[in-house]
């Protein structure tokens, strides 16, 4: 395929569009590729935001790690326009027109939007000047200057999901005097089964965080000093410093702009291509169909976003390939290195094993009938490594070896046969 001539627009510049710029480079696209994000950083890792970067103590220390430095950009010749949103496409043209007025012709467009905080529905949130949520680079430094020039370093975190525990924790390292409230009975009820959410808590509470579940904001009052949240129980709490981490929505109006069709995110076929030609979809926007899990997802993971970037760029160029990759990924909190793999939606069994020999190291593994789809792994790497090697290869694991921590955590020592099927 000649691509001399041709332009790739990628609308995006986080893990997904980066990563597929550099992709279509290496995989042999010879024509212009302009990356554009309204984000004015150069492209970065986001994951730390939440975890090193706000642990930070010295006063105004950024550590903003870039996925590329500038010069890698400039030597595969990928055209950046940062700081610059994307206010119309124009499909009969094929082009796409950026807030400084210029517009650029595509042959091929990628949108890699990721998605955005959603902000809940409180009385009083939306003027109050104190409220942060964590998406970007702006919204930690934000916070982290918040939190700096505080006076009591009160903060409260609404969303007891991962974004929120991680946030807490780090804040919680540097002094912080945290607060969570979650609406739901527990934390992580969204994204984790009772037994690992049972955990965090009690590793949270352990360092001085004070969880509160059943529990909503229904109003804020910010005065000069303070910021008051008043709850549906009664309960009222006050903050130098308020961070909402209520879960994300795919950022799909560049989609909507070309009528693509949209469900929970960017639908796109197993080439991540979405129902109009040309235009593909790739990272927390696109909502795709796995084969192995049989059902359509959105996955919000660094790892789902670089492997479909890999995927894109080599469908864009002609080599044409599915997506089907086993989906992971991580959280840290203070001591804790949680690392998950698989998709645990709809385990019909789950096996708890604690390794003797090591304290604080634990694994979770989920069973669909007689087959291995998640291993959630507390500070156990060979758990995380070896489960997904189970599950990527379909092999069947004997739920009770995996139980029996005086077996040692060797692959041949797990794998079900006919003589030990159950």
């Amino acid at each position: 395929m000649d691509t001399t001539n041709l332009n790739c627009v990628i609308i995006g510049a986080s893990h997904a569009g980066a990563n597929c710029a550099m992709e279509l480079r290496k995989q042999g696209w010879q024509g212009n590729i302009y990356l554009i994000d309204t984000d004015a950083h150069l492209p970065y890792h986001r994951p730390p935001l939440s975890k090193e970067y706000l642990s930070i103590e010295e006063e105004g220390a950024t550590n903003f790690k870039p996925l590329f430095a500038l010069e890698r950009y400039q030597e595969e010749e990928i055209t950046l326009q940062l700081g610059l949103k994307v206010t119309k496409v124009i499909k009969k043209l094929k082009s796409v027109i950026l807030s400084n007025g210029e517009t650029i012709r595509y042959d091929k467009l990628v949108i890699a939007t990721g998605a955005s905080a959603i902000v809940p529905p409180i009385e009083g949130i939306e003027s109050c000047r104190k409220v942060s949520v964590l998406r970007s680079a702006k919204d930690a430094i934000q916070i982290q200057q918040d939190f700096k020039t505080s006076t009591n370093k009160e903060v409260v975190i609404i969303g007891g999901g991962y974004i929120g525990l991680e946030t807490a924790a780090s804040l919680r390292k540097l002094g912080g005097n945290i607060t969570v409230l979650e609406r739901e009975e527990r934390i992580l009820a969204r994204v984790a089964p009772i037994a690992l959410a049972d955990y965090f808590q009690e590793l949270h509470t352990a360092n001085g965080v004070k969880i509160h579940t059943v529990t909503s904001a229904i109003k804020i009052k910010e005065t000069d000093a303070t910021i008051e949240i008043q709850c549906n129980n009664g309960n009222v709490f006050t903050a130098d410093v308020l961070i909402v981490g209520t879960g994300v929505k795919p950022n799909t109006f560049v989609a909507e702009e070309i009528g693509a069709e949209i469900n929970n995110g960017i639908k796109v076929d197993e080439n991540l291509q979405t129902t109009v030609e040309d235009v593909y979809a790739i990272g927390d926007v696109a909502q795709f169909y796995h084969p192995t899990y049989k059902e359509w997802m959105r996955l919000e993971s660094v790892q789902n976003a670089v492997d479909q970037a890999k995927i894109v760029a080599s469908n864009i160029v002609g080599n044409t390939q599915n997506y089907n990759t086993i989906p992971w990924f991580w959280s840290d909190q203070y001591h804790v290195k949680l690392q998950m793999v698989g998709l645990s939606k709809g385990f019909t069994r789950m096996v708890i094993r604690t390794e003797a020999d090591k304290k604080n190291c634990f694994s979770i593994w989920y069973f669909k009938n007689d087959a291995l789809i998640a291993v959630d792994a507390v500070n156990n790497g060979k758990a995380f490594v070896l489960g997904g090697k189970f599950i990527q290869n379909k092999i069947l694991v004997d739920p009770l070896k995996i139980a029996d921590n005086t077996i040692p955590f060797k692959p041949n020592n797990f794998i079900k046969t006919e003589t030990n099927a159950h």
